[in-house]
């Protein structure tokens, strides 16, 4: 029996997420498009239905249950059950600890975390019933710690086992659970780092790639292709993985 075709991508107006979205619909899926404002997807889904995909924009805060519940169930009554699930949403609020306030921290737990998990308590409903699913959270190699980023290193490493645990308790319904750690990707959320840390983006990619060891840094597409195999049927047999995308080793 084929499976369900139908995708999920949050945080998918731009970037990472963006990337993603294109690819899974270059695939064969069909597509929600899912971010804060519904508008700002336009851009995405008109990529994939000028390529003959089929794609749908929906506006929804991740860290509300409500808006949450109601757009996977429009998204199911639209496009069919969705059994592939990519959780990229994600924001920076970055500062050493000791000036880190309160909404730092929890802006960020939020939308990473909280977000995570109430997508993939509504998605996974339609996987269980439909006996197939595939789940992609996006981490980081932040996760290993990094200066300034208290807040989003702790998100990235709780995905890590929020992952691991639903590749343990939804296995047996025919859903793995992996995740992507990518290093440094060109996308705005990087150059906005740049610019925070008051250095030329250009300088700060020569400065990344300069000790990355193949020599570059990453782009989107690196992590749509990584997210492509990760959500394909072949890739059945992965499950609880973290999978660093960051031009060398890590762990």
């Amino acid at each position: 029996m084929s499976q369900p075709r139908t995708a999920i991508v949050t945080g998918a107006a731009r970037g990472i997420g963006a990337a993603v979205a294109k690819r899974l619909a270059r695939d064969g899926f069909k597509v929600a498009v899912i971010d804060l404002d519904e508008a700002s997807c336009a851009d995405t889904v008109d990529a994939i239905e000028a390529e003959g995909g089929t794609a749908m924009a929906v506006g929804a805060d991740v860290s509300k249950s409500d808006q949450v519940d109601a757009a996977v169930a429009k998204v199911a009554e639209a496009l069919g059950a969705p059994t592939v699930l990519v959780n990229n949403a994600g924001i920076l609020r970055d500062n050493l600890i000791f000036k880190m306030t309160d909404d730092d921290w929890d802006a960020v737990m939020n939308v990473h975390l909280r977000g995570s998990f109430l997508m993939t308590r509504a998605v996974q409903r339609h996987q269980t019933e439909q006996r197939y699913g595939r789940i992609v959270n996006l981490s980081s190699t932040s996760a290993l710690g990094n200066r300034g980023q208290a807040n989003y290193a702790t998100a990235k490493a709780g995905l890590q086992g929020f992952t691991k645990t639903l590749a343990i308790e939804l296995g047996k319904f025919g859903v793995t659970a992996n995740a992507i750690a990518p290093g440094f990707i060109e996308t705005e959320m990087t150059a906005a780092t740049a610019a925070r840390m008051g250095v030329s983006f250009e300088d700060f990619k020569t400065g990344a790639a300069a000790m990355i060891p193949v020599g570059r840094i990453g782009n989107p597409d690196d992590i749509a292709a990584t997210a492509s195999f990760l959500v394909s049927e072949e890739a059945g047999f992965v499950s609880g993985q973290v999978i660093y995308v960051a031009g060398g080793p890590k762990d």
